[in-house]
């Protein structure tokens, strides 16, 4: 299935994990990928193994670097067709309240929901010239339960409002936008803590954790003319877990069976 042919797509944090799979996806499917990421060492190693891939440096936090990604894809590729927003920050405050400090909220608002905001201004033109464009925002289930990280889940629930009002305003010039939000993914953030995602495994009805692979064809669908009728929705990946509580209803299931 060739559902890209002549696409091209500009991917930020595309180095590695979801960004990573989600470039791999689309040129297997014939995309010409560009991956954009803050270390331009992995971004150049990734577009080496993905035929026809190219790499740029980009920092969504800042605004030049952002409309230079843009503008090296519409100048690498003729036309942008696809924006894949991935890049984001977590902050790693575990403390209470009182002792959130305002840089680690302010970098996560500002790379998770600025920076796709900052990216998707610089390639609305573009993909508005060529009547097809999509953009594809990744979130995350933070954004709609408590998981804990007050800025990361912050900046994720701030990026589905945007989903929503760059779709209202895209709809008019053919330019649809969408969010995935992912569960619990196995990337290099879980490296050395296989343990606690064997655990949380249990706490997915679907037995398991996601894989990058997972959103990257979420993403693909969403991108792809498939979706041509789909734009302003939150696409949950999550293995169940919104829509299943698994512990409360195992524990229902224990007491009615202890009932009888």
């Amino acid at each position: 299935m060739r559902r890209f042919e002549g696409y091209g797509a500009l991917i930020t944090g595309g180095a590695r994990g979801i960004g990573e799979a989600t470039a791999r996806r689309l040129a297997s499917e014939g995309a010409r990928v560009l991956i954009a990421d803050i270390d331009a060492e992995a971004a150049e190693r990734t577009a080496a193994g993905i035929e026809g891939a190219a790499f740029v440096r980009c920092d969504v936090g800042d605004r030049a670097s952002a409309e230079a990604a843009v503008a090296r894809a519409v100048d690498h590729f003729g036309s942008l067709d696809v924006l894949v927003n991935n890049a984001f920050s977590a902050s790693r405050h575990v403390g209470p309240l009182e002792e959130l400090p305002d840089d680690g909220w302010q970098q996560d608002l500002d790379v998770t929901l600025t920076g796709a905001l900052r990216c998707a201004r610089a390639a609305w033109p573009h993909l508005a010239a060529r009547g097809r464009g999509a953009i594809v925002n990744i979130g995350s289930v933070n954004a709609e339960q408590d998981f804990g990280g007050h800025a990361y889940s912050a900046a994720k629930a701030g990026l589905a409002s945007l989903t929503r009002t760059l779709a209202g305003e895209g709809a008019a010039r053919g330019i649809r936008v969408n969010q995935v939000n992912p569960g619990t993914i196995r990337t290099r953030s879980w490296a050395g803590r296989e343990k606690s995602l064997e655990v949380l495994s249990g706490v997915y009805p679907l037995g398991r954790v996601g894989e990058p692979g997972d959103i990257a064809a979420a993403v693909a669908f969403l991108a792809s003319s498939d979706a041509a009728w789909v734009t302003g929705t939150t696409l949950p990946v999550d293995g169940g877990l919104l829509a299943v509580n698994t512990g409360f209803r195992q524990m229902v299931v224990d007491e009615r069976t202890a009932d009888r």
